[in-house]
């Protein structure tokens, strides 16, 4: 793994985190540090990191604060 590969991943925790639980990236980064974005890609969609994830979270927060409101009607 480069050395530039390797500053990204310790200076986010969530990186360093991911990398630990799923130990195949080290072994594709160390092949192939191009695929760099594929491991940042695969970390938001197993920490449910991307947009539509914060979206449908929001969403459902609404929706559980109306139900709420209903039932103390």
């Amino acid at each position: 793994m480069t050395v530039e590969v390797q500053l990204k991943i310790n200076s986010d925790p969530r990186l360093k985190s991911f990398i630990r639980e799923n130990p195949i990236w080290y072994k594709r980064l160390n092949r192939n540090p191009d695929l760099f974005r594929y491991f940042v890609n695969d970390m938001k969609d197993k920490y449910k990191l991307k947009p539509s994830d914060r979206l449908n979270k929001a969403l459902n927060n609404i929706s559980m604060l109306q139900a709420f409101l209903d039932v103390l009607r």
